[in-house]
């Protein structure tokens, strides 16, 4: 269920579990991020969740351009998540955990940037356009920020919980 229905909260949730990723993921060793459980890691699910921030740009600034919108992206049905997951962790396979941190980091200040420079209208007024759901701007977003940032964390406790160290 989304935290936000209005610009100031939906930025301030973005940061709030944001900040939450980052205190968990910042004292971890690339060793530890690296090491691969049930062929994940959780290098694999801070690319994975910085990869997602993007998808949902682009989703926006297609639905806007009148462009067709993939979702979840050309050639994949929302039922195939999983053999998408497998081919973006084959495609981010040589990403180093510095980099996946910096893509996050970067890609989550596009979308913070994305949501100061709308207003509530634009954000929840109506839709996003070419989603051909009810959803608006806003939910989307959080969707693909602070909800993400939220299962990301909770997965990173529980593998490290269960002692992922090599």
């Amino acid at each position: 269920m989304p935290a936000a229905t209005n610009k100031s909260d939906l930025i301030a949730v973005t940061q709030k579990e944001y900040d939450k990723l980052q205190k968990l993921i910042a004292p971890l060793d690339e060793a530890v991020a690296m090491h691969k459980i049930d062929d994940v890691s959780i290098k694999d699910i801070i690319g994975h969740r910085a990869h997602w921030i993007s998808l949902f740009l682009g989703w926006y600034h297609d639905g806007q351009a009148g462009k067709e919108v993939h979702f979840p992206a050309p050639s994949y049905k929302w039922n195939e998540l999983p053999r998408y997951n497998a081919a973006l962790r084959e495609t981010q396979a040589d990403m180093s955990w510095d980099d996946a941190c910096d893509l996050l980091a970067r890609n989550t200040n596009k979308l913070l940037d994305f949501m100061e420079t709308r207003d509530d209208a634009a954000l929840y007024g109506r839709p996003m356009k070419g989603a051909n759901n009810n959803w608006t701007t806003g939910r989307w977003a959080e969707a693909a920020g602070a909800s993400h940032f939220r299962s990301a964390a909770k997965y990173i406790r529980k593998a490290i919980k269960s002692g992922t160290s090599p």
